[in-house]
């Protein structure tokens, strides 16, 4: 869930579920204890559900989202966010995770893509084109990130300081017991100056590989009106636009 990646220290589920995916009822029943579990739990609350799919496939999720099963399954490990809070955090995840409501889950794996989603220039255009739950960030990936126009250039300068950031973000959290949440609130209070250059190295390399000055990294107002200008000029055909095709 959304907690796990904003509060839990290594950024991992904290709890166990029982998922029996797309499987039918015969395959399902290789697993007698579990299944007894969801006969006894489940399948009394399925029986009188309103929805005729909730009560013929009691032992599956009422939603179990398929495409987006199908979509990950050439993955071992994806990059995910929190979908609600004051902060917008990526992290990577195995595909054996189950992703819950709160969770946005990317076909994505790299170290340079990783980047350019954690960087200013995202999370300023992602705060711009989405819904807000009271005061938080309400990630919104139809308007967040299927209107981002993505970098076609300096991935290896992107993914070499992502991987850093990361690889010292990680340390960091599990050396002071810290969630991503507590970390960053001690950042803001001038606590590892490493870790805050090595997101200001990674800001700058995404404007670098837009073709801008590293300034605009730190403008937000100026790198959403020269996103919003290079959507406009993608949705025209006007520019060459292949960023996943070419690294």
């Amino acid at each position: 869930m959304g907690d796990d990646v904003a509060n839990d220290v290594r950024q991992a589920p904290t709890r166990w579920i029982i998922d029996f995916g797309m499987l039918p009822l015969e395959v399902a029943e290789r697993w007698p204890r579990a299944m007894d579990v969801v006969r006894a739990r489940v399948k009394p609350l399925r029986d009188v559900n309103r929805d005729r799919g909730f009560r013929e496939k009691w032992w599956q999720f009422g939603r179990p989202r398929p495409e987006m099963r199908a979509a990950l399954r050439s993955f071992e490990e994806v990059i995910v966010a929190n979908r609600v809070g004051k902060r917008l955090f990526f992290i990577r995840a195995t595909t054996t995770w189950c992703f819950g409501d709160k969770i946005v889950a990317f076909g994505l794996a790299e170290d340079a893509n990783w980047g350019v989603l954690s960087s200013r220039i995202h999370s300023s255009w992602a705060w711009a084109q989405s819904s807000t739950l009271k005061a938080d960030l309400n990630y919104t990936p139809t308007t967040a990130v299927e209107t981002f126009p993505w970098p076609s250039g300096n991935h290896d300068a992107i993914a070499a300081v992502a991987s850093r950031l990361y690889t010292r973000r990680k340390t960091i959290c599990l050396e002071a017991d810290l969630g991503l949440t507590d970390l960053y609130n001690l950042v803001d209070d001038g606590a590892w100056k490493d870790l805050r250059d090595l997101h200001r190295e990674l800001d700058e390399a995404v404007a670098v590989a837009y073709g801008w000055p590293k300034s605009v990294a730190h403008d937000p107002e100026e790198s959403n009106r020269r996103l919003l200008e290079l959507n406009r000029a993608i949705a025209a055909g006007a520019v060459e636009y292949d960023p996943f095709g070419k690294h």
